[in-house]
């Protein structure tokens, strides 16, 4: 009986008809040494049997092919970061002192459509040599933040357009307020 007052199981007929077939076909994986070495320092040291035959090469049965690992991919190039409007510029685009050189409206887009629009808008204004392009998103209805009033300024972070932006505003009351923005270009590269 075990501690808590139930009966040990014993095995079964098949159980140990099994546990001998395996225990007989096991066989040990070293001769053990016929001189056993001791504590005692006098002691010879333990001799092992000359082999019979020289051992025969197996080929395992299945074989891993172990690669050294690959060389790191190059680093891709870091996108460089945004840089909002300064408050100087932002005022003076709303006073007229500074003009927008493009604008794009993207009401009635779906998301889709807009994401291909808005790229291909500031792929045109950079090879333009654009400085300043208003986007119109559009604030949403009832109260609730437009689609793509969300979702321009999350693509805009995206490397496609981070090679072409340099940053974003929300725009001034003039130009639509927090549903517009103001997209600052980069400048194409002279190669």
């Amino acid at each position: 009986m075990t501690r808590d007052g139930k009966r040990r199981r014993g095995l079964t007929y098949e159980d140990r008809v099994l546990w001998t077939t395996i225990a007989k076909s096991i066989k040990p994986l070293r001769a053990e040494a016929k001189n056993v070495a001791s504590d005692d320092p006098e002691a010879p040291e333990a001799v092992k049997p000359p082999l019979k035959h020289p051992p025969k090469f197996i080929k395992p049965a299945k074989v891993q092919k172990t690669f050294a690992p690959a060389a790191a991919p190059p680093p891709k190039p870091v996108a460089p970061s945004m840089e909002p409007l300064t408050r100087r510029a932002k005022s003076r685009v709303a006073k007229g002192r500074q003009g927008i050189d493009a604008r794009l409206d993207l009401h009635g887009f779906t998301q889709h459509e807009a994401h291909s629009v808005l790229l291909r808008f500031l792929r045109t204004a950079h090879d333009r040599d654009a400085r300043l392009v208003l986007v119109i998103t559009g604030k949403g209805r009832g109260g609730e933040m437009g689609v793509l009033r969300r979702q321009v300024p999350q693509w805009l972070g995206l490397p496609e357009f981070r090679s072409l932006v340099v940053g974003f505003e929300d725009a001034a009351i003039t130009h639509g307020g927090e549903g517009a923005l103001y997209i600052r270009v980069r400048r194409a590269r002279a190669d």
